[in-house]
């Protein structure tokens, strides 16, 4: 009797896209510039669901000086990958933006956006594409300016075995020249992430690495040159640590000596509370030091 060996499974690979060009390095841009509360004094969000499907979302800052801002926005999922938001703030400018997912094209995302006050009239529209699929992922993002002026910014990142390379550049229509262009570098891993980036026409440069210690604590560094100013290298270290299920603490501290506390924690399944202050270190019988507090509210 002939035996056959079990063939053996065929496992797919799926390949995960690319992170777009701006979050190249966001694994540590998050840790040292997330969840810091310091830089208003008060800060209010609350996200609502009605019962057909609209998503309201409240915001109002009290900055630590000049007026309160606040802001009012509506989102309604319709079918085939297709939404709309409408937005009004403190500025009196009205926002429309029509979102098409997968709709035009697999992988392909488009946003038309129109901003108007009423009362000086149209603000401009804008065209964004996104398209990611397999190793690549491109943005376009095109702006016609009320005075009938139009730029456009384009970036792709391509990925390998998690190397990515990326690049960006911005255009203006009427001036038929090159406005600024980038370049970025990067590896990540599930445990760390380490990015180079080249920007304002490969005039900043910026290292930074994030790495996740342990199941509680998450550390990162970021580093800073202007070519152009000339001026001495920038650096700023963060780290996180979460404290349970419901609540973490961050800290940072820049070469400056200006050094950053926040805690955050899920009071329940409604109210998110943040707290935070930021203290410069070389002057602390001085009273520039900034403190400030956040409350989310979900239903």
């Amino acid at each position: 009797m002939t035996t056959y060996a079990p063939a053996e499974k065929v496992i797919p690979i799926i390949r995960v896209p690319p992170p777009a060009f701006s979050d190249i390095a966001k694994a540590s841009n998050d840790l040292i510039n997330k969840d810091f509360y310091h830089a208003a004094a008060a800060a209010l969000e609350v996200k609502l669901k009605a019962p057909n499907g609209v998503n309201f979302t409240a915001k109002g800052t009290s900055p630590h000086e000049g007026p309160v801002s606040s802001s009012l926005e509506g989102k309604k999922a319709l079918s085939n990958g297709i939404s709309i938001t409408q937005s009004w703030n403190t500025a009196n400018l009205l926002a429309t933006k029509v979102e098409l997912n997968d709709t035009l094209a697999s992988g392909l995302k488009a946003e038309v956006l129109s901003n108007f006050n009423p009362a000086s009239g149209n603000k401009g529209q804008k065209l964004n594409l996104h398209f990611k699929q397999g190793f690549v992922h491109g943005r376009f993002f095109g702006d016609l300016n009320p005075s009938g002026a139009v730029s456009a910014i384009a970036d792709a990142v391509v990925s390998h075995e998690g190397f990515v390379v990326g690049g960006e550049v911005g255009y203006d229509v009427q001036k038929a020249a090159i406005t600024k262009y980038s370049a970025a570098v990067g590896y990540t891993t599930p445990i760390y992430n380490a990015a180079i980036t080249a920007t304002n026409s490969l005039n900043v440069f910026t290292a930074s690495y994030y790495q996740k210690v342990n199941t509680a604590v998450e550390a990162g560094a970021k580093a800073t040159w202007d070519a152009k100013q000339g001026s001495a290298v920038g650096l700023e270290l963060a780290a996180k640590y979460k404290l349970d299920s419901a609540s973490f603490a961050k800290a940072k501290i820049n070469n400056f000596g200006i050094a950053s506390l926040a805690y955050n924690t899920k009071v329940n399944s409604g109210l998110t509370f943040g707290i935070g202050g930021s203290f410069d270190t070389q002057k602390l019988n001085e009273s520039n030091h900034k403190l400030g507090t956040s409350f989310t509210f979900e239903g």
